[in-house]
């Protein structure tokens, strides 16, 4: 006899597992989330999506998109294989970028994408010469100071025809705009251009911390790159909206549907508030979900995250074109879910939560190396993360048909919990701010210019980070006390632990050749034009408005990105966290 499933609550400081007894749960039965899985699913309870199929399923291609947004899923086009990369100088990722295209190339189409990991500095918009950065240039990502290094990345690479995507977000403005003017100079259109720019600001003050200015200003900076989108670049994804680094930093999956899709909610409120048409912009919003260990469920959400937006954009704002209800996902294995011990047992964690992305439906996938948890991926971890997109994509079989896991009472019934749970934590949220769907607060000192809805009041109260602090303490006591099994990590654990891997690592020299160039690069340009750019920055921020024209007009005058990102900052400020964390 199948039932509703139920959902545990978060154990506070109390024992996990003593936790669950208490409740009369198995610990075996609940999935990572929390979510109580029955022993069996059958016909004489159906879910509720099964009994009104037509309103919560309808077919592949059909609102609301429960089935995957194409009518052939995979069988007329695969997923893009959208492999990171990014470490040392702009040469070396560059070089990095020609060897996943060269492994990428088949008889047919190759469908790859390239996707850029910047360094730390470059994350948090500081020059590679800023005493801040000393000792993080090109460590974890690629180091970018300035137009030069920009068109050294991407030099030989034809980003007219290969889509570029740019997982930056603070000063992320100002990386497109550097981007932009490249592109400029080497005479390609704008509108030739396909990729993503990350942009994603909201979920940096939910986990990842890479945040600039105050959540106002980081959100009007948002909005101007999706204006300047919409007008410029057709074939660009102007936001790539993230739940990925939400779960990595401890999240249940719930919990990373609906605040990913509550912070794309507030951009289309704040570009509803700067006066924009909602057709005009959405169809190129996308997003970014995590793929963890928890197989069916991440399958659940992928459905459900389909569903909850076609609903949203359709019946809460009011969206005619059909485009503007996809929700086109990119989809990263877990790399929180990645151990150090057995580093190869990796491997095959990446294979299912890559077949679990592939089984909800995404539109393209990055596969984790099986040695990011030791360091940057060296070319052999690479090349084996890539193959496994290949092998699933072509010998497992699971293109053949749409959705195949679709009418199963459980995934069906795991894709209704997961969504009434997102829906749940997105009514919370719009309750904290003043109206029924987040009416604008106008700031004094900017004319109402700057958007805040119920995501911005629960950044300032400490929402997101409490709920998340939460989930993961739930899983870490889990982990301790046995009710979830790392294998290799807390069970079946080897007395000798193999040889350690080949790990890449990033000489110093990286950082004083980075130094160096920017320094030849600084006394060989007319620092009257920089100054008089930096200034046009400054007003267009003084003055409310779309700040990109001016950005890219610095890039070509060779402002380096540390300048510009101050530029804004003497405007805005910088956030150093809010009042009650």
């Amino acid at each position: 006899m199948t039932t509703a499933n139920s959902s545990i609550s978060g154990p506070g400081i109390d024992n996990a597992h003593a936790h669950m007894q208490n409740q009369g749960v198995d610990p075996h039965a609940v999935t990572i989330s929390g979510i109580v899985i029955n022993p069996l699913y059958g016909p004489d309870a159906p879910p509720e999506s099964l009994q009104h199929i037509d309103r919560d399923i309808a077919a592949p291609g059909e609102f609301p998109y429960t089935r995957g947004l194409y009518p052939e899923g995979y069988r007329s086009r695969l997923w893009t294989m959208r492999q990171f990369a990014g470490f040392g100088s702009a040469d070396d990722t560059n070089q990095r970028f020609k060897y996943l295209l060269s492994a990428a190339k088949t008889k047919t189409k190759a469908n790859t994408g390239l996707s850029t990991a910047f360094d730390l500095p470059t994350l948090m918009g500081r020059d590679s010469d800023d005493p801040l950065s000393l000792g993080e240039v090109g460590k974890c990502g690629v180091a970018i100071d300035t137009i030069e290094d920009m068109h050294r990345l991407y030099a030989d690479i034809p980003i007219d025809q290969v889509t570029v995507s740019q997982t930056i977000n603070g000063p992320a403005a100002v990386i497109w705009a550097m981007y932009l003017a490249m592109a400029k100079q080497r005479d390609i259109g704008w509108d030739t251009l396909g990729g993503t720019l990350q942009n994603d600001i909201l979920k940096e003050f939910h986990a990842q911390n890479e945040f600039i200015y105050p959540p106002e200003a980081s959100v009007k900076l948002v909005v101007d790159t999706i204006e300047f989108q919409a007008q410029h670049l057709p074939k660009w994804n102007s936001v790539s909206i993230s739940g990925y680094h939400i779960r990595e930093a401890g999240s249940t999956a719930a919990q990373e549907l609906a605040f990913t899709l509550r912070d794309g909610m507030e951009y289309v409120e704040a570009c509803l508030h700067r006066g924009l048409d909602i057709d005009q912009f959405a169809p190129r919003l996308s997003f970014f979900f995590n793929s963890h260990n928890e197989f069916f469920e991440e399958i659940a959400k992928l459905r459900a995250a389909r569903r909850i937006w076609a609903r949203m954009m359709r019946d809460r704002y009011n969206a005619k074109n059909e485009r503007s209800w996809y929700m086109k996902t990119h989809v990263q294995t877990a790399g929180c879910s990645l151990t150090e011990q057995q580093p190869l047992n990796n491997i095959v964690r990446v294979a299912y939560q890559a077949m679990a992305g592939v089984l909800g439906g995404c539109q393209s996938l990055h596969t984790d190396s099986m040695d990011e948890t030791l360091g940057l991926p060296t070319e052999q971890a690479v090349t084996v993360a890539l193959r496994t997109q290949q092998i699933l994509a072509h010998e497992t079989g699971v293109t053949r048909t749409v959705d195949p896991l679709g009418g199963s009472w459980f995934i069906e019934s795991l894709t209704d919990k997961i969504e009434e749970e997102a829906l749940n934590y997105i009514a919370d949220i719009d309750a904290m701010a003043a109206g029924p769907w987040a009416e604008d607060r106008v700031d004094e000192l900017t004319n109402g210019a700057f958007y805040a809805g119920g995501v911005t009041a629960g950044i300032n109260k400490g929402y997101f980070r409490r709920q998340i602090a939460e989930a993961s303490y739930r899983f870490s006591e889990e982990c301790e006390a046995g009710d979830r099994i790392i294998v290799g990590v807390n069970e079946y654990i080897s007395a000798e632990e193999t040889r350690p891997i080949d790990i890449l690592t990033i000489p110093d020299s990286v950082e004083t050749e980075q130094v160096d160039r920017l320094a030849k690069f600084k006394s060989s340009r007319d620092d009257t034009a920089v100054g008089a750019a930096l200034d046009a920055i400054r007003e267009a921020c003084r003055d409310n408005r779309n700040v990109m024209p001016e950005l890219i007009e610095g890039a070509l005058a060779n402002c380096t990105l540390g300048e510009m990102v101050q530029a804004m900052a003497d405007i805005y400020g910088r956030y150093s966290g809010g009042p009650e964390w």
